[in-house]
């Protein structure tokens, strides 16, 4: 396939951690890469390298998702590229522990921008983009039924996003299908101890972190089937059985 001709990929927060697997997955796939990111620029170079070294056309885009026009920018960028966008995966979250007896409106309100607002604007705009037909793929969280009482607006914002991708499955039928992966214990965050993780998994079932690898297994399988819509595939070790 000529390289004009090979279908779009957008991945937002593609520079580390999950949006890196699964943009590399994707460009192994045989997607050119629109990788986008907000201040990890190094790594989203380093990642743009590997995908260039498999073969695959990437362009790099920044963008704070927080922001509408910042947001759309990553579209106008898509408008200019040789390729057809078939694939959005909404990867950037933020994981911020707070008290919710204290929580301030401010950091409330830039958790659900990110982690909830802007899936549902990616989703309008590359609908629109997705005139041949295409795939939309939320990240959820295992937790998010959850009462997270140390993450309550992200617990709030991944709940919201699973009712989300279950309206937009059902209003871009039958020409986009719209689902979600909702990881366990994978990568610990920044914002959690060792000790406290370690703790987690030791309560799983299987008693072991998810492979990054499951997560892009899960990612496979959904580009695979195209009787899946509306649904959130678990990956969580038996977290949910908790």
């Amino acid at each position: 396939m000529a390289e004009k001709e090979l279908p779009l990929a957008l991945v937002t927060g593609a520079a580390h951690r999950l949006g890196r697997a699964l943009a590399l997955s994707l460009a192994r796939q045989g997607y050119a890469i629109l990788l986008h990111y907000h201040h990890s620029a190094e790594k989203a170079a380093a990642t743009a390298d590997e995908i260039r070294s498999i073969g695959a056309p990437v362009y790099l885009a920044q963008a704070d998702l927080i922001d509408t026009n910042s947001l759309c920018s990553l579209f106008s960028t898509i408008d200019s590229l040789p390729h057809q966008l078939r694939l959005l995966v909404n990867s950037a979250a933020t994981m911020q522990r707070a008290d919710v007896r204290s929580l301030s409106v401010a950091d409330w309100d830039a958790t659900l921008a990110l982690d909830l607002r802007a899936p549902f604007l990616m989703a309008q705009q590359a609908a629109e983009r997705m005139t041949d037909g295409g795939l939309i793929i939320n990240v959820t969280d295992a937790g998010a039924a959850k009462a997270w009482t140390g993450f309550p607006a992200y617990a709030v914002s991944k709940a919201g996003l699973e009712s989300l991708t279950r309206l937009l499955a059902k209003a871009y039928a039958p020409k986009i299908r719209v689902n979600a992966i909702a990881p366990g214990l994978v990568l610990p965050s920044e914002n959690v101890r060792l000790e406290e993780w370690e703790k987690l998994v030791n309560r799983l079932p299987l008693k072991h972190p998810v492979a990054v690898d499951d997560i892009v297994t899960a990612l496979e399988f959904l580009l695979k089937n195209e009787s899946v819509t509306g649904q959130i595939i678990v990956v969580d070790g038996g977290y949910s059985l908790l």
